[in-house]
């Protein structure tokens, strides 16, 4: 009875690490801009750049292709209303679109954003929201109490302190920063800087008649020099009748004297094409894509393009797909019980030769029994299966 009425009035247990105040102390309870300039990067590597491009497209539509299942308990389930909202999240989106751009802008921006529409709690929608346009405002316990999102001037403020949260943050680690996540991109950014400026410099070499610059040198009569004006014509003359490229090949008439010396390095003395090859290595890497599947050359490190793709698959694309299943799972686990998305590797034909190999190697183990065997393939027990077989 005593015990009782002390719970009546002492105030409710409250549970809060530590280190909270730390990290309280240090954000002041201030608002936090993404550290990063997400439009450059975006500019520069996605738009701008064919490799980054392709990588973050070949990941985040192979995420988006995934076939989910439900972890419920040992159970696991092919439907589930969890699955239906994640195939048909909101009008505008199916479930591949939506995953692929949550997928995107952790690549981009190593940060997604993912907004519930809910009815008397019960989620109804899901939208994904723009990293740049977001800010964590930070409570007094150190973690997130809110989110603010602005647009055209307009902000919209999120409180998370609902049963279901109306925003989830997710995000890929950050060694030095509290809150926000750094993206492989950012982590490229140096190898993406380089093969674009390798591309610049190409072009600007096409655009001058894959020539490289130089000089015309005065060599008349000594202690002669041009006047202005020859100055002013030659200067003219060269912009108008020898730069560009409509006028590669055209021979170049020097008189009175004047001599063309190259200047600068040949593309070969500058190892041209490797430097651009070794940064695009370098950005596949970040993306944890392999070379060959984005045809950059000499890269020889998977025998065959197969084997390349089950490596991309094994080592990136399920993973991926994953720890978004577990966030938004984990997020949603108040609406929809304590359950776990899932992809389903076996409906992933990359991976086909690994699901034999498997199998056949469940199949000669006569040391399992039949929903031994099931069990380690994911696939429910069978009345009667417990029998050596």
């Amino acid at each position: 009875m005593l015990n009782a009425l002390k719970s009546l009035l002492l105030p409710p247990e409250q549970k809060a690490s530590r280190t909270a105040q730390l990290i309280a102390f240090e954000s002041g309870g201030r608002a936090r801009w993404t550290p990063r300039d997400y439009a450059a990067l975006a500019r520069e590597g996605y738009v701008k750049n064919a490799i980054v491009y392709r990588a973050v497209k070949l990941v985040a539509e192979n995420v988006g292709g995934c076939v989910y299942l439900v972890e419920e308990g040992a159970e696991t389930r092919d439907r589930h209303p969890l699955l239906d909202l994640i195939a048909r999240p909101n009008p505008r989106q199916d479930g591949a679109q939506f995953l692929e751009n949550v997928a995107t802008h952790l690549m981009i921006a190593g940060n997604a954003y993912v907004e519930a529409v809910a009815v008397d709690g019960s989620p109804r929608e899901l939208h994904v929201l723009r990293p740049d346009r977001m800010k964590l405002v930070p409570g007094p316990d150190g973690w997130p109490e809110a989110y603010e999102y602005t647009v055209a001037g307009r902000t919209v403020r999120f409180e998370q302190s609902a049963t279901l949260p109306p925003i989830l943050h997710l995000t890929l680690l950050h060694p030095l920063d509290d809150h926000y996540g750094l993206a492989p991109l950012e982590a490229a950014s140096v190898a993406v800087d380089t093969h674009n400026a390798a591309a610049t410099w190409n072009k600007a070499l096409l655009d001058n008649a894959a020539r490289p610059s130089g000089a015309l040198v005065f060599e008349g009569a000594e202690g002669a020099v041009m006047s202005d004006g020859q100055f002013e014509r030659l200067k003219r003359e060269l912009g108008e009748e020898y730069q560009g490229a409509r006028n590669a090949g055209r021979p170049l008439l020097l008189e009175g004297g004047l001599d063309w010396k190259a200047m600068s390095l040949s593309p070969k003395d500058m190892d041209f094409m490797e430097a651009k090859h070794a940064a695009a290595r370098e950005i596949a890497l970040a993306f944890g894509v392999p070379p060959q599947l984005l045809g950059i050359p000499g890269d020889n490190t998977y025998s065959n393009f197969q084997e390349a793709n089950r490596v991309f698959f094994r080592a990136t694309v399920l993973p991926f797909a994953n720890r978004i299943g577990a966030a938004l799972s984990g997020w949603l686990a108040g609406a929809f019980g304590n359950v776990r998305l899932t992809a389903d590797a076996d409906r992933i034909d990359a991976l086909s030769s690994d699901r034999a190999a498997l199998w056949s190697r469940i199949t000669e183990a006569p040391f399992l029994t039949l929903n031994e065997k099931r069990a380690v393939v994911g696939y429910a027990p069978l009345e009667g299966g417990d029998r050596l077989g």
